[in-house]
């Protein structure tokens, strides 16, 4: 066997035994702040959608690439309802947590809220997003485990696999 082929047949074996070690919530959890600049604002004064959906993808791919040691690619997003305005000036905190997983997809819950100066945060979305853990050869592979060790993050889990349950039923539906 040539050498190159026995090295990437070692670094193949070494990625399956660090991948599948079960991880925690807080392993993954990441948090990206924002102040919102004339460049973030549409023609209504608001932070534009468009602009919050880039940074709710990143930050769930961070998380999910956090939790899966791979490359990952966006496979679906639920939601994106907002709930209260961001305006110029205003910070933004974005934070995501892994949910729930399958074989080789991670669900992703992304909260952005809008924190005054005084430190209060108000809601301003959440998102829901599936991400999938791509191989060397970009293909789908296999993800750790997660470890649940609050009762939040069992209904969390429990509420993640009845929204898995639907978006298989929609995907054989055609929606």
């Amino acid at each position: 066997m040539h050498t190159k082929n026995k090295l990437l047949l070692l670094l193949t074996s070494l990625r399956k035994d660090t991948i599948m070690d079960p991880k925690r919530i807080s392993d993954s959890l990441t948090e990206q702040v924002q102040i919102l600049m004339p460049c973030h604002i549409n023609g209504t004064d608001r932070l534009f959608g468009g602009q919050l959906l880039e940074w709710i993808d990143v930050v769930a791919a961070v998380v999910a690439r956090r939790h899966s040691g791979c490359n990952v690619t966006t496979a679906a997003i639920d939601n994106l309802l907002f709930k209260a305005g961001a305006y110029l000036n205003n910070t933004l905190v974005i934070i995501g947590r892994i949910t729930y997983v399958g074989n080789t997809s991670m669900e992703v819950r992304v909260d952005t809220y809008v924190e005054d100066l005084s430190g209060i945060r108000k809601v301003v979305n959440r998102a829901y997003l599936v991400l999938v853990a791509l191989g060397e050869s970009g293909t789908p592979t296999e993800v750790p485990r997660l470890i649940l060790e609050t009762e939040s993050e069992r209904a969390e889990w429990d509420a993640g696999k009845k929204r898995h349950t639907l978006r298989h039923k929609r995907r054989k539906e055609g929606y």
